[in-house]
C-alpha cells in the first residue's frame, strides 16, 4: 500500500517498546487481549529466546532512537521470573538506546506474585508495576473469572510495597454483574485506602469474541453506570488522583508515562506475539503500523525473520488524522496544536475545518493552541470521532 504525499517531519516523535508475554493461568470470560491459558509448563526459555531474536529486528528499526519507556504486558507477564525478565531487559538495554530514566512498567496479577518474586523484579530494574485487582469482592472476583481473591489482591500491593514499589497502578473496573453504586464505591474506597501512585478505573465491557459476549452476564443499567462513574470520579478528586483521561487517575507526577505516548500518537515498537508497533520514518515523511503473529507457537517459530510481522501498512492522512484524534481526545487536556503538527506531519490548516464542526457541536474547546475536549466531549466520545471519519469513496 502507498501512503498519501509524505508528511513533513522536523523530527520524530518520542519512542517506546511494548513487549508482550502472552500467557495467563486462565482466560477471564471479559478479556479481548491476545491471551492464552497456559497448558502445562510455560515455555520461558523457548518465549525469551524468541523474543531475543526479534529484538535485535526492531533495534534495527529503531536505530539510535532514545527508548523512553517500556511496557512488558500480556497475559499475565509475573507468570515469567525474575531471571528471565532480568534477561530481557539487559538484551534491551544492549540493543537500544534506553533512557538513563526510562519508565518501565510490568503487569502482575494477584495469586501469581510473592514478595520474593516482586524483589527480584525491582532488582531488574522495573520501576512500575500494575497490579491487575478488578475488584476486592470476592463474588464479584468469581464472576470475573479471576484467580485470585481479595486476600490475595491486599498482599500483592502489600509485596510490591515491601519491594520497594512506590509507583504502581491499581487496575478497577465498574458495571459488574448485578453490581450496584454502594458496590463500586466500596471497591474504590478499598483501592484508594491502599494508596496507589494511579488507578485506572474503567467500565466493564462486552468486547466481541469473549465468552462474555456470547454470553451475556446483568450488567447494570446504562443510568446506573453513569451514576456509578460520576460518584467515583468525585471521590478519586477527593481522594487527590488527578482525572487526567478518561479511565486514569494518578497522584501529581504519576501518570503514565507510557500511556500518555500511546495517547499523544507517538511511536512505539512491538515485542511479542501479537505486539503491535507504530514507526515514523521523518527523512521519509511516513508514518507506519505493523503487528507480529499473533499465536505464540507462530510467533516463535518466526521471530527474528521479516516474517515474524503479520500486518504491516503505511498510514495515509485520513487514517492518521482519525487515529490522532482516537488517542488524544481521551485525555482531558486533549493535545497542543504544536503536538498535532509534529507528530502527525501535518499541518494545523488541514485540521481546522473538522475542529470547528466539533466546536458547533460543543464538544471541543480551541484556546492558547491547545484543543480540549468538553465535558459532554468525552461523555459523547464516540459520536465525537465520527466527525473524523473519512467519507467512504
Amino acid at each position: 500500500m502507498t501512503s498519501d504525499p509524505t508528511f513533513e517531519f522536523t523530527a520524530p516523535p518520542p519512542l517506546s517498546l511494548y513487549i508482550h508475554l502472552p500467557w495467563c493461568v486462565r482466560k477471564c470470560p471479559y478479556c479481548d487481549f491476545n491471551s492464552h491459558a497456559l497448558r502445562g509448563e510455560l515455555p520461558e526459555q523457548a518465549y525469551l529466546d524468541a523474543l531475543l531474536r526479534d529484538l535485535a529486528a526492531e533495534a534495527e528499526r529503531a536505530g539510535n532512537r532514545p527508548v523512553r519507556t517500556v511496557f512488558i504486558g500480556g497475559g499475565t507477564p509475573s507468570l515469567f521470573s525474575a531471571e528471565a525478565i532480568a534477561d530481557l531487559l539487559e538484551a534491551v538495554r544492549h540493543s537500544l538506546n534506553l533512557a538513563a530514566d526510562a519508565e518501565i512498567t510490568l503487569e502482575a496479577n494477584p495469586g501469581t506474585v510473592e514478595q520474593e518474586r516482586f524483589r527480584g523484579f525491582r532488582a531488574t530494574g522495573v520501576n512500575r508495576l500494575s497490579i491487575g485487582i478488578q475488584s476486592f469482592d470476592d463474588a464479584k472476583l468469581r464472576r470475573l473469572g479471576r484467580i485470585h481473591g481479595s486476600a490475595e489482591a491486599l498482599r500483592a500491593v502489600e509485596a510490591a510495597r515491601a519491594a520497594g514499589f512506590d509507583n504502581f497502578n491499581l487496575d478497577l473496573m465498574y458495571g459488574l454483574p448485578d453490581q450496584d453504586l454502594a458496590g463500586a464505591l466500596a471497591d474504590l474506597e478499598q483501592a484508594i485506602a491502599l494508596a496507589p501512585a494511579h488507578i485506572s478505573h474503567y467500565q466493564l465491557t462486552l468486547e466481541p469474541n469473549t465468552l462474555f459476549h456470547a454470553r451475556p452476564p446483568a450488567l447494570p443499567d446504562d443510568d446506573l453506570i453513569f451514576e456509578m462513574q460520576v460518584a467515583c470520579q468525585a471521590r478519586l478528586a477527593d481522594a487527590g488522583y488527578r482525572h487526567y483521561e478518561i479511565s486514569a487517575y494518578a497522584r501529581p507526577g504519576r501518570e503514565a508515562r507510557h500511556n500518555i505516548n500511546y495517547w499523544t500518537f507517538g511511536d512505539y515498537l512491538a515485542l511479542g506475539a501479537g505486539a503491535h508497533g507504530k514507526l515514523t520514518d521523518a527523512a521519509a515523511g511516513t508514518i507506519r503500523r505493523y503487528a507480529k503473529h499473533r499465536h505464540p507457537r507462530d510467533y516463535q517459530k518466526l521471530a527474528g525473520s521479516p516474517a515474524a510481522i503479520q500486518d504491516d501498512r503505511l498510514l495515509s492522512r485520513d487514517d492518521v488524522t482519525l487515529e490522532f484524534m482516537m488517542n488524544a481526545l481521551r485525555l482531558r487536556a486533549g493535545f497542543g496544536i504544536d503536538t498535532w503538527e509534529a507528530h502527525t506531519g501535518l499541518a494545523w490548516s488541514q485540521v481546522r475545518p473538522l475542529i470547528g464542526q466539533a466546536e458547533a457541536q460543543g464538544w471541543l474547546r480551541v484556546d492558547d493552541r491547545q484543543v480540549r475536549p468538553t465535558p459532554d466531549g468525552q461523555r459523547y466520545l464516540n459520536e465525537l470521532l465520527q466527525i473524523f471519519v473519512p467519507d467512504p469513496a
